[in-house]
């Protein structure tokens, strides 16, 4: 499993992905989030999924960019030249995938801003290739692990965010990811892309450089229940139990 996180707000684009990699007992490290960086051109691909597919997929992907990649100047040109590699790995491989017992499982978090893109862009690419754009209604796309991390999600972020603001609220949904899904877990990999800046900023976070963010959390919600208590009074007692 994996937490994948993208986010559009006001002043730009922030990324989250966890790194860690589970195939039956074992437990390794590997990177989720491939950035592609250019002279106006400004990209960062998230993943999740059978690892085997994405490593195709990117590989692919990578040598076209190298190749063709001056003559991609809108977002969605991007997002399509990643659908039709991710479509070529699957007639390459779904039928031998199915042989295995398992399927392709693809999907992606694609942030960019390209030469003649007049802001950032945030697409969810599904396995069949077909995508949609992040709405500044709900301004965050989340892939892998979903249902922990949402609820804060939906309750704080807003598109007038800042990329600080983003950034912290997404921490603090991995942060509430972890504790309930063990194929999730740090290093954390974070990217920021501020409007026009064509500059993506990368960075890995260790699980010492969180922990002071796991203990704020974990006493914020200890301290949150404790404090429920005069509004939950009424309930309880006509519950029969105060």
């Amino acid at each position: 499993m994996t937490f994948c996180l993208g986010i559009k707000c006001r002043d730009g684009l922030v990324a989250i992905a966890d790194t860690r990699i589970t195939s039956g007992s074992e437990v390794s490290t590997a990177k989720k989030i491939a950035v592609h960086q250019g002279e106006r051109h400004s990209m960062f691909v998230l993943t999740s999924g059978l690892r085997s597919v994405r490593d195709k997929a990117i590989t692919y992907f990578e040598e076209r960019l190298r190749q063709n990649g001056s003559h991609l100047s809108h977002s969605y040109q991007a997002v399509n030249a990643l659908a039709e590699e991710m479509r070529r790995v699957y007639d390459e491989d779904n039928d031998w995938l199915i042989k295995a017992g398992l399927h392709f499982d693809l999907h992606c978090i694609v942030g960019s801003q390209l030469a003649e893109d007049d802001a950032p862009h945030l697409y969810l690419l599904y396995p069949q290739g077909n995508w949609v754009e992040v709405s500044q209604g709900t301004p965050y796309l989340i892939i892998g692990e979903t249902r922990f991390g949402k609820p804060i999600l939906d309750r704080a972020l807003r598109y007038e965010a800042t990329l600080e603001e983003a950034l912290r609220l997404g921490m603090i949904s991995f942060n509430s990811t972890e504790p309930s899904s063990a194929d999730v877990g740090p290093p954390v990999d974070a990217v920021a892309y501020p409007n026009d800046a064509f500059a993506v900023r990368e960075r890995r976070f260790d699980a010492e450089e969180l922990r002071p963010l796991t203990q704020f959390w974990q006493g914020a919600i200890e301290d949150a229940v404790e404090r429920a208590e005069a509004p939950m009074a009424p309930l309880a007692q006509a519950l029969g139990i105060k």
